[in-house]
C-alpha cells in the first residue's frame, strides 16, 4: 500500500495513510508532503472465554477506531485492500455513503478463502467472513484485481465487475552493478558467516574478499571460481504459503550433494515477516544442513538489498483462492532475477520468463531446480 500512496502523491493527490505502524515505512513516503501518516494501534479484543468472543471484540473496537479516525479526515474517496477487510471494507463503505465519497477496493484475495485454512471451509468464523465479503464487496464504487481469473470470479460469482491491473515492481526494485554487489555482501559478512570470506585463495590484506567475491582494487571486482549459489525466497509466513515446501527442498539438495551430485554449496536468504515467521524458523534450527547455509534478515531495507543481488529468486504460495499473483515475484523480475516457483493457477498471466517450474509433488521437483543452480552461483 505504500506504493500506491506514493503512485497517487505524485498525480497529485493528497494521501491519508491509515493503518498499523509495526515498521517505520519507506524514506519515500515519509519525505512526500502530500501523505499523512495516521498510526492506529492493534487491539487484541476480550482475552478471556471463547475464541469467538476475541474475535468479535477485535473486530468491533477496530470498527471504531476506523470510525473515529474517518470522522476527522475529510478525504473525497476511500481506497483499501482486500484481504484484510474486516472491517475495513464495511466501514469505508458506510463513510463513503455519509459524505458521498468515492470507496474503491483492490482486490488480492479472498480474506475468507485464508481463513479457512486454518479453521476449515464450515467454521462459523470462515461462513461469516464470507457472507461479510459478498454483502459488501458489491458495494464499491469501483473495483480494481490483479489477474483477469479474479476479475472473471468477481463477476461470475459475486456480480461484481472489475478492472484488470498487474501490479508492477517499484523503482527500487532494480538490478545492481557487480560493485554495489560486493560492498553489499562486505557489509552482510560482518553478521551472517554464510557471506564471510572462507580463508582460501588470495589472503592479501589489501584484497576485500566476501564467499562469492574479491576486490582486486577501486573498479574490479572479481567472482570467485568455487563461490556458493545464492537463492532468496521472500514470503509473509502466512498459512496461504506452506514453507515447509522449500525446507523440504533444501534437505533433498543436501541429500544430493552428500550423494556426490556435482552442486556449489548453496546460501539461502528467506526474506520477510510475519506470524509463522518463528514456527519456521525453529523448523529451520532443526535442520542439520552442511552444505546449505539458511539466513532470515527481516528489516526491508535488507529486504530489498537482497532481492536485487540474488541468483535465481524464488516463490511457493499456496494461494487459498487460486486467484492471486504474489507481488514478490513482481519484485523479483523488476530485479531481472530468474524465478523458480511452484505452478499454480493465474501462473500464465505474469511469469514469462521462469528459470523452472516445479510442482509442489516429490516427484523430479528438484530436477531442473538443481541444474540451474549450477549457473545461479553467484
Amino acid at each position: 500500500m505504500q506504493y500506491h500512496a506514493l503512485s497517487l502523491s505524485k498525480h497529485g493527490f493528497n494521501v491519508t495513510f491509515v493503518g498499523f505502524l509495526e515498521s517505520k515505512p519507506h524514506p519515500d513516503v515519509l519525505r512526500e508532503e502530500k501523505i499523512k501518516i495516521t498510526a492506529i494501534s492493534e487491539v487484541r479484543g476480550i482475552t478471556v472465554g471463547p475464541r469467538l468472543l476475541t474475535y468479535v471484540t477485535k473486530v468491533i473496537a477496530q470498527c471504531f477506531q476506523l470510525l473515529f479516525v474517518s470522522a476527522l479526515d475529510g478525504s473525497a474517496g476511500f481506497y483499501t485492500h482486500n484481504p484484510p477487510g474486516l472491517p475495513g471494507i464495511a466501514v469505508a463503505w458506510l463513510v463513503s455513503v455519509i459524505r458521498g465519497s468515492r470507496f474503491i477496493i483492490d482486490w488480492h484475495n479472498y480474506g475468507y478463502s485464508i481463513m479457512a485454512l486454518s479453521h476449515g471451509d464450515k467454521h462459523p468464523i470462515v461462513r461469516l467472513a464470507k457472507w461479510y465479503e459478498h454483502t459488501f464487496g458489491p458495494l464499491a464504487s469501483h473495483n480494481l484485481c490483479v489477474t483477469k481469473a479474479m476479475k472473471e470470479d468477481l463477476q461470475k460469482n459475486w456480480g461484481i465487475r472489475a478492472t484488470t491491473l498487474y501490479d508492477r515492481p517499484a523503482s527500487v526494485f532494480r538490478e545492481t552493478e557487480m560493485k554495489q554487489r560486493h560492498q553489499l555482501f562486505m557489509k552482510l559478512s560482518e553478521t551472517y558467516p554464510a557471506f564471510t570470506h572462507s580463508g582460501s585463495g588470495d589472503e592479501s590484506k589489501d584484497v576485500e574478499q566476501t564467499a562469492s567475491r574479491s576486490r582486486l582494487n577501486k573498479e574490479t571486482v572479481e567472482l570467485k571460481e568455487n563461490r556458493p549459489a545464492l537463492l532468496v525466497s521472500s514470503t509473509s509466513w502466512t498459512e496461504d504459503e506452506d514453507f515447509s515446501i522449500l525446507l523440504k527442498a533444501l534437505e533433498e539438495y543436501e541429500a544430493l550433494v552428500k550423494e556426490g551430485a556435482s552442486l556449489p554449496p548453496l546460501v539461502c536468504v528467506i526474506t520477510g515477516k510475519g506470524p509463522q515467521k518463528q514456527f519456521y524458523l525453529k523448523l529451520i534450527d532443526s535442520l542439520r544442513l552442511e552444505h546449505v547455509q539458511i539466513c532470515t534478515p527481516g528489516s526491508r531495507p535488507k529486504i530489498i538489498r537482497f532481492t536485487r543481488q540474488c541468483r535465481p529468486g524464488r516463490v511457493s504460495p499456496s494461494l487459498s483462492s487460486g486467484l492471486d499473483l504474489p507481488m514478490k515475484v513482481v519484485d523479483m523480475f523488476g530485479c531481472c532475477l530468474p524465478v523458480c516457483a511452484i505452478r499454480f493457477n493465474c501462473l500464465h498471466e505474469l511469469l514469462k520468463t521462469l528459470l523452472s517450474d516445479f510442482p509442489s509433488t516429490s516427484d523430479g521437483k528438484l530436477a531442473s531446480f538443481r541444474t540451474n543452480l549450477r549457473r545461479a552461483e553467484v
